[in-house]
């Protein structure tokens, strides 16, 4: 058997024992190791000390910890609630107001948290109540709440796109500049669809009863109290990494930095809530790392035995042009990202593409602007979408069947969104393009 075919066997096995239930972490390294070991012998125990080691020195990891530390900081502040219900007052008089106030927190917390877990949880907590006095309708609230917390993994700082760029070869800060636009030209189209559709049935999402408004300076002062910690952690992160003042790495640092005072100086900071946000951040981070660290020396074996190249060969002799290939492509990568998560995906399927997208001469930093927006695209495809499970788990008394009808709404959208990225690349492109002059 030639060294390219067992390659491709070494997928079928990983996969399968993915499915099966198997730890992806372990099961890639035991896969590596077997096939390595068929494949090039002794050797490949040197490529996994050489591919390990790489990625215990790559300095861009070391801001997943940082990003997740931060997002957990503000989850537990409470300030999140505030900022929701001051973007809620705010559009009272608005049909559909409860949607707009859960899309635009989404879109400002997301910015500073991409755990789509904690934030979906966070607005169904919060909404849930307001959602039944105000009578709202079920599905496009569920699809709302769900397509909303699942902005955080593709609007920057995002852990997804810090993972993606070593993996890739490609800046981080290229990729933070390339997912701005693309991420809040989806958040803009939900606004525009939930307030158009209560526009001409108002049913869907009545305006907030006079009697629950409250005066302008009360609402303005809540609103202030929530959004400008937000805005002071964004600017010390994302703005200092768009201005090229410092790494992905120093500026989450600075993040973590910021978000600790501003937290602790709001009073909101106890010491159970910041030991549950480093437990938390614990956990996550060293899942992550572990998986990165042991995709790298699957993904190393994986080249070595030639495959990538093999199946970039016989992808190319299809003759499809580059557009349709890509989305032959986004289409593989969907499919996977029902049963699996998104930190397999980048690290093990994303890698096997990148012969061929060089080959056809792809862009990168777009390319995987594109991978981003499916995978976020994913979260919200029935029946495995993990967004739905985080719901229900905190508004039981909602059914699957109403949650997965609201999440297709707004799954359709997101595929609009994803098209459009597709045929005008200078969605993303744009922006670091300009930063870069």
């Amino acid at each position: 058997m030639t060294p390219e075919w067992l390659g491709i066997i070494s997928l079928f096995f990983l996969f399968g024992a993915i499915f099966i239930g198997f730890p992806i972490a372990f099961t890639l390294i035991s896969v590596g190791l077997l096939f390595g070991m068929l494949g090039f012998g002794d050797v490949v125990f040197h490529l996994m000390t050489l591919q390990l080691f790489s990625v215990m020195k790559d300095t861009t990891l070391a801001a997943v910890p940082f990003f997740l530390f931060m997002g957990y900081l503000l989850e537990q502040s409470g300030l999140m609630e505030r900022m929701f219900r001051g973007t809620q007052l705010l559009f009272g008089p608005l049909p559909g107001s409860l949607y707009l106030a859960i899309l635009i927190t989404a879109t400002i917390f997301g910015i500073a948290s991409g755990i789509v877990g904690s934030t979906v949880t966070l607005l169904g907590v919060m909404a849930a109540p307001s959602i039944r006095r105000g009578r709202y309708d079920i599905r496009m609230s569920a699809g709302a709440i769900t397509a909303g917390g699942t902005l955080g993994i593709l609007i920057p700082p995002s852990v997804m796109l810090v993972v993606m760029g070593p993996v890739v070869g490609v800046p981080t800060t290229e990729l933070f500049s390339a997912a701005i636009v693309p991420g809040f030209m989806l958040s803009a189209i939900f606004c525009i669809y939930t307030t158009v559709r209560c526009w001409f049935n108002p049913a869907l999402g009545p305006p907030l009863p006079v009697e629950e408004r409250e005066p302008i300076g009360k609402v303005l002062k809540d609103l202030a109290i929530g959004t400008v910690p937000m805005l002071i952690v964004t600017l010390a992160t994302l703005g200092t990494i768009m201005a090229g003042m410092a790494t992905p790495t120093d500026c989450a640092a600075v993040g973590c930095t910021v978000t600790v005072l501003m937290v602790t100086l709001y009073g909101e900071m106890t010491w159970k809530r910041l030991l549950h946000s480093v437990y938390e951040t614990l956990k996550l981070s060293s899942m992550i790392l572990l998986l990165v660290a042991a995709s790298n020396f699957f993904g190393a074996v994986f080249s070595r035995l030639g495959s990538a190249n093999f199946i970039a060969e016989a992808m190319l002799g299809l003759n499809f042009s580059p557009t349709v290939m890509i989305g032959l492509m986004l289409v593989i990568i969907f499919l996977l990202a029902w049963p699996l998560e998104w930190v397999p995906i980048v690290l093990i399927v994303v890698p096997i593409f990148l012969p061929l997208l060089t080959k056809m001469n792809v862009d990168l930093v777009w390319f995987c602007t594109l991978v981003a927006v499916c995978l976020q695209t994913a979260w919200l495809s029935p029946p495995v979408a993990m967004s739905a499970y985080f719901l229900r788990g905190v508004v039981p008394d909602w059914s699957l069947k109403d949650i997965y009808a609201g999440m297709m709404q707004f799954m359709l959208l997101q595929l609009v969104g994803l098209v459009l990225v597709l045929l005008f690349p200078q969605l993303a492109l744009w922006l670091p393009a300009a930063l870069r002059e």
